[in-house]
């Protein structure tokens, strides 16, 4: 840094001060305040009386006090040592602050500077500067990206983006994605990550457990047990805002999850607070369901886009109800009403996979032609055998089919 130069944060904190002082200027820049009263030589020109000094000196003491108090509020937003100290010291001060209306535009600015320094690294003690909620960016990229899913696009948006906004949630949101592997499940998964934290699924109020992965033996479920209670419980508690994803939810052992339903329940008991974490399950389990509703649609000459949640989610719960190996009959999820939405994801057709093809080609940076497409596209197995209608392996696997197409 050269001589004479300010400090960057103390450069752009005086920045800000001017340009929140800026409210106080007149279409021409002159300065208003008290003295804009007096007229007559004196105020076009003559020399200053002792009134206007005093208003003048006023006025600058005030500015000087305002640019130590912003550059404080700075300072603590970005090092906390020592502000607890300084803030009850300023608590015991009887006399008001000096000011104009600067506080409140300066404050404005210092609030914007500070989440733009956080951006580039750890700021506070916990992972809640990294936090973005981005809902307009997460559903123009799911209306632009995910194919053929009209149910799980306003679901997922509507329930996100109703739930980040109440300022007090009963409960946590659970919303639970069924569909065959490949309708995109995992896709909006990671892509709820990202617009709700600046580290995605990196982030560390972001935790991924996978069911045969993370759980492989059943002779293990009381060590699971306690460390996915305590994982769970370490990422509330270092984030005010937190996000689970349960991949393979129907091969859990319906001990994990009764496990973790007390912090999904309604609960306003503890030191920690649960209500605003986000936890998302995805299983293969209802997708033949989901998909005899779709094809009986097509054989109707009804489009897909008139299947509705109703019809969907009641045949979905029913489905999960029965007694099977799965542990959402086994657990009390269903009973006690602990999932909020069950968001169906719908089997994909032919010209969803070329739509699929075309993303993974331009993800890339490849160029692609239309017969390019309907050759990755045919490369694909579809069922039943008699329309061939819908992807068996939805939109898995395309990104890897196009490398037939390379030099």
């Amino acid at each position: 840094m050269g001589q004479g130069r300010l400090p960057a944060p103390l450069g752009l904190a005086c920045c800000l001060l001017l340009l929140g002082a800026s409210g106080g200027l007149g279409s021409r820049g002159t300065l208003q305040g008290p003295w804009e009263e007096e007229q007559g030589p004196a105020a076009e020109g003559g020399p200053w009386g002792r009134a206007r000094y005093e208003a003048v000196k006023k006025q600058l003491g005030a500015v000087g006090a305002l640019s130590k108090q912003y550059w404080q509020y700075l300072a603590c937003k970005v090092w906390e040592e020592g502000c607890k100290e300084k803030e009850e010291e300023e608590e015991d001060e009887s006399s008001p602050r000096p000011g104009w209306s600067l506080p409140l535009v300066g404050q404005d600015y210092l609030e914007i500077l500070s989440a733009w320094y956080c951006s580039f690294g750890k700021c506070c003690k916990t992972g809640d500067c990294r936090i973005v909620n981005n809902i307009t960016g997460l559903e123009a990229d799911l209306n632009g990206q995910l194919h053929g899913q009209h149910l799980a696009k306003e679901v997922v948006v509507r329930a996100v983006r109703g739930f980040l906004q109440s300022p007090r949630p009963q409960k946590a949101l659970v919303l639970s994605f069924h569909g065959w592997s490949g309708t995109g499940k995992n896709f909006v998964a990671r892509m709820v990550a990202s617009h709700l934290y600046r580290d995605g699924l990196k982030s560390e109020c972001v935790r991924v457990f996978i069911s045969l992965f993370h759980f492989p033996h059943h002779n293990y479920v009381d060590s699971y047990k306690a460390q996915l209670k305590k994982q769970i419980s370490e990422t509330v508690q270092l984030c005010k805002q937190s996000l689970f994803i349960f991949d393979e939810a129907e091969k859990l052992h319906f001990g994990l999850l009764d496990a973790i339903k007390p912090f999904m329940a309604r609960s306003d008991e503890g030191q920690v607070d649960y209500r605003r974490s986000i936890f998302l399950f995805l299983s293969n389990h209802g997708g033949n369901t989901i998909n005899e509703v779709a094809l009986d649609f097509w054989r109707a000459g009804r489009a897909r886009e008139e299947i509705s949640m109703e019809l969907l989610e009641q045949r979905l719960r029913l489905e999960l109800l029965e007694p099977a190996e799965n542990g959402y009959a086994r657990s009390r999820l269903l009973e006690e009403n602990l999932i909020d939405f069950f968001v169906p994801f719908l089997p994909l057709e032919y010209h969803h996979v070329k739509l699929c093809a075309r993303d993974a080609f331009l993800a890339r940076g490849l160029p692609y032609t239309e017969a390019a497409l309907d050759e990755v596209a045919s490369m694909m197995v579809f069922v039943p055998k008699e329309e061939k209608l819908f992807s068996a392996q939805g939109c898995k696997s395309v990104s890897q089919r196009i490398n037939y197409f390379l030099p």
